[in-house]
């Protein structure tokens, strides 16, 4: 599977809803592998001076990803295929 970069601008989150955002994330990806669409969610990066955010994803298609992050209603500017070179 391929690994997608989200990018995110979130003016004005707080913590608590940034928490909530990633609890859904989870749990959209697991709900939608149970039915045998293959999406994950890895980890995120928030940048709080910025309200930016990038968020990983294994998926097999990047539309997968786009599903995930609409039914779990969390804003996103792009998706773009990465590489995720965590050693």
């Amino acid at each position: 599977m391929a690994v997608y970069m989200v990018e995110r601008d979130l003016k004005g989150i707080t913590m608590d809803q940034l928490a909530a955002a990633q609890k859904r994330a989870i749990e959209t990806g697991q709900r939608l592998t149970a039915e045998g669409k293959n999406v994950r969610y890895i980890r995120s990066t928030f940048v709080p001076g910025e309200s930016r955010c990038m968020c990983l994803f294994e998926a097999t298609t990047p539309e997968l990803v786009k599903e995930l992050n609409n039914t779990a209603q969390i804003p996103f500017s792009r998706i773009v295929e990465a590489l995720d070179l965590t050693p």
